[in-house]
């Protein structure tokens, strides 16, 4: 009986030894649990992940870019169990998958700290590259690869490198990393040092990386300064390639630093001598040399006059004549020309230039060879509402105003007479150099009929003959004169009955006294009634009085029968 006791009590003992077991080492689904190896078969591992339950996993899940695949009987190794018990009664586990879980969590940690993780670039995919986050898997946009787009990453598949976690997404499985990100970091912190070595004036030797239109990239050991075209030389350069060349090394010097952004700027021509000094004691006021034309704009050129000085012919300093032309159809790029230095500015480093100073003003050449009242030549250019241009000799052009077309009629009319192209004849009435202007008289060369008249006197009694009959009057010509007059249709005769110009012909001629005569106003008025009212005034003072008691025609028959007899 105390031995059956004894056999009950060590059976409970063992079950509940058992139990403890099986307590300790509970599995459930869904896990990651510690196993042993407990033998390797050709491509596989057999775990024991306890509670006398064996699971297989291949070989390969052991290996990967960055770990040591080597595996041996004994080694202690996490699984993540998919299924307890299978078909085969063997538990479903994976390597791959325990190392993912494992690695999610340590990911999900670094990203919320913001640190950097190590992973392994091991392939290819559209739009980028996968990486593996010891077990995890994630994306690499092609973009986040390097600073430089890179073409080749062969180079960087297998090597275990840092990388930042831009995006997560657990659920979805979803993770995105940048290696470009951690290279900016590093570059920044390696470019903070190296500006903090540099001193704004510091003379360096770099070498040309890169080359713009606007200048070349210098590599000064670590960190990139920007060297400006307009700090490559004194002299103008149009393109950088014109100075440097890439992989050349140079000596630069540092303009300036800006701590903040990290951008240098560096120069050449500020290691040279700088040609403006003494500039003006080379280049006077007035003095006259040749220089070889390097850029040409829409307000003038630019002329070289030696190595790193330059100087501008304004578009108005250009030509005498030619005032509203493109500077590129007066001189062309290259052409050595001959210039005057008008004013030489050392603080603003301007030298204004000209080019028509080297010739003659055509103006003081027309005055010279065409003096005031000399007679010329030239074609119609242009018709205003003031009067006529005329081209002349020198390329400049005389305008002949209106009132100098003709003497008698207006120029309003004279002028539709003209037209552009025709030969005209002018006389020289004033040449005035500094305003470039000259006038021209076309009625001059006819001379003046007020400064020919006779003595004209107001009251004098002339002969007219008429010209034109029109309704409000006659137009007439005063005999032996070029004097040209209108009268009034009130003054063609005394009495009003005979006051209308249909009683005269063209060609008619008749006696009228001259009213006014104005010769620097150029005014000559006659009429016919002011000489019938004083010939009766004559009459009645010479053949009857109020009082003898004549009648009027008496009186005005007989001073006709003495005129008569006087002219006879």
């Amino acid at each position: 009986m105390t031995a059956g006791i004894a056999l009950q009590s060590a059976h409970e003992d063992f079950a509940a030894l058992l139990e403890e077991s099986f307590l300790q080492h509970e599995i459930t689904e869904g896990s990651v649990v510690k196993g042993r190896v407990v033998a390797i078969e050709k491509d596989v591992a057999v775990i024991d992940i306890g509670a006398k339950t064996e699971g297989r996993v291949a070989l390969k899940e052991f290996q990967g870019p960055g770990r040591d695949g080597e595996l041996h009987v004994g080694d202690e190794v996490e699984v993540y169990v998919d299924r307890i018990e299978n078909a085969l009664g063997e538990a479903v586990i994976s390597r791959d998958k325990a190392r993912r879980e494992e690695s999610w969590v340590k990911l999900e940690k670094a990203f919320e700290a913001n640190e950097r993780v190590t992973g392994t670039i091991f392939n290819q995919v559209k739009g980028g590259y996968t990486v593996d986050l010891d077990g995890a898997v994630a994306f690499l946009p092609r973009s986040q690869v390097d600073i430089r787009p890179v073409r080749d990453v062969t180079p960087l598949l297998g090597t275990p490198q840092p990388f930042q976690i831009l995006k997560m997404d657990r659920r979805r499985g979803n993770i995105v990393v940048s290696r470009r990100t951690v290279l900016e970091e590093s570059r920044a912190e390696q470019r903070s040092e190296l500006v903090a070595n540099l001193e704004e004036g510091q003379v360096i030797d770099g070498v040309v990386k890169n080359i713009t239109e606007y200048g070349a990239f210098v590599d000064l050991g670590g960190i990139d300064g920007l060297l400006h075209v307009t700090d490559m030389a004194w002299r103008r350069v149009n393109h950088p390639s014109e100075v440097v060349t890439i992989g050349q090394t140079v000596k630069v010097k540092i303009i300036k630093i800006n701590h903040e952004t990290h951008r240098i700027s560096l120069g050449i021509k500020q290691l040279l001598a700088d040609p403006w000094e003494g500039i003006a004691a080379r280049y006077p006021v007035d003095a006259k040399l040749k220089g070889r034309v390097t850029n040409i704009t829409d307000y003038g050129a630019f002329v070289e006059l030696e190595p790193g000085i330059e100087g501008l012919i304004h578009v108005s300093e250009m030509s005498w004549t030619k005032k509203n032309v493109h500077p590129g159809k007066i001189v062309s790029t290259s052409q050595e020309v001959e210039v005057q230095i008008l004013e030489v500015d050392p603080v603003k480093r301007r030298i204004s230039l000209g080019l028509k100073q080297t010739l003659q003003n055509p103006w003081e050449g027309f005055a010279e060879k065409h003096p005031v009242g000399s007679e010329v030549e030239g074609e119609v250019k242009n018709k205003t509402e003031f009067g006529l241009f005329i081209g002349l000799e020198g390329d400049v052009d005389g305008m002949v105003h209106l009132s100098d077309l003709d003497w008698n009629r207006p120029g309003e009319q004279v002028i539709e007479e003209y037209k552009k192209g025709d030969i005209v004849r002018a006389q020289v009435l004033d040449v005035d150099v500094e305003k470039e202007r000259i006038s021209l008289g076309v009625k001059q060369l006819g001379g003046d009929p007020y400064a020919e008249a006779g003595e004209i006197k107001k009251g004098q009694v002339v002969t007219c003959e008429v010209i034109e009959v029109k309704d409000s009057g006659v137009e007439v010509k005063i005999a032996d004169t070029d004097m040209q007059t209108f009268i009034r249709r009130a003054e063609l005769a005394r009495d009003r009955g005979d006051q209308r110009p249909e009683r005269f012909a063209t060609g008619e001629k008749f006696d009228a006294r001259v009213v006014q005569f104005d010769r620097k106003a150029r005014r000559v008025q006659v009429s016919i009634k002011a000489l019938e009212v004083a010939e009766e005034k004559e009459a009645m003072a010479q053949f009857g009085s109020a009082d003898s008691g004549a009648s009027l025609g008496d009186i005005l028959g007989a001073a006709f029968n003495k005129k008569r007899s006087d002219e006879e």
